[in-house]
């Protein structure tokens, strides 16, 4: 069995529970995924299937190797290609679709996304330092203040809290509950928030156990 399928992010909603308490979910447009590849253990060393996502607006000029890729399929050429473990690849063939129906309601799934870039921050904002005074005549504000030492070691230390890229990294969201799925129009609502921007592409797989602690 395929442990889980590409989506799209739309936007966040909310609904009602029986008891009558909002609960804020994330509306993603799950599929539909068509099985590009398999990925085997005596070929590739591992286990995997590679799926597309199907989007309405199709590759306006793809490239040789591309159609030569999807050829193989039967499928046309499409944008985003991801690949998701499978438990049983003997079952799975080339060009079988992939649908929300994977998931059921009540069920955990991690989401993996990219978050949104923020370009270049400073240590207030990515790091969340407190800053300096903000009355009349401070002169220390938004700085990062001492970065190393005087004269050992010399340098400043590997790992040095300082302004830079924020955003725009591989998050993995854990755990979040399935609130609805509807298999006409392709949507997953999740519980919570996910990683990214409308429209961002999002992988949504069968949540994965918790490692047993050592005794």
């Amino acid at each position: 069995m395929i442990q889980g399928l590409i989506a799209k992010k739309i936007g966040m909603s909310q609904q009602f529970d029986d008891a009558g308490n909002v609960v804020p979910v994330t509306v993603l447009k799950a599929g539909p995924c068509t099985v590009i590849q398999l990925k085997t253990a005596e070929k590739d060393g591992y286990v995997a299937v590679q799926l597309g996502f199907v989007e309405e607006r199709a590759v306006r000029k793809p490239r040789k190797p591309q159609v030569g890729h999807f050829k193989k399929a039967g499928v046309p050429v499409v944008k985003k290609l991801q690949e998701v473990d499978c438990s049983d690849p003997a079952s799975i063939h080339e060009g079988d679709q992939v649908l929300v129906d994977i998931f059921e309601v009540g069920e955990m799934v991690d989401v993996v996304g990219t978050s949104i870039g923020k370009g270049f921050a400073g240590v207030v904002k990515r790091h969340h330092f407190a800053g300096g005074g903000a009355s009349h005549g401070s002169m220390f504000h938004r700085a990062p203040g001492s970065i190393g030492a005087s004269s050992y070691p010399s340098r400043v230390v590997k790992g040095m809290r300082m302004g830079g890229h924020m955003g725009h990294e591989r998050v993995t969201v854990r755990k979040l509950k399935v609130v609805a799925t509807d298999k006409e129009q392709n949507l997953l609502l999740v519980r919570g928030a996910v990683p990214g921007a409308k429209g961002g592409y999002i992988l949504v797989k069968k949540a994965a156990a918790a490692p047993a602690r050592a005794k």
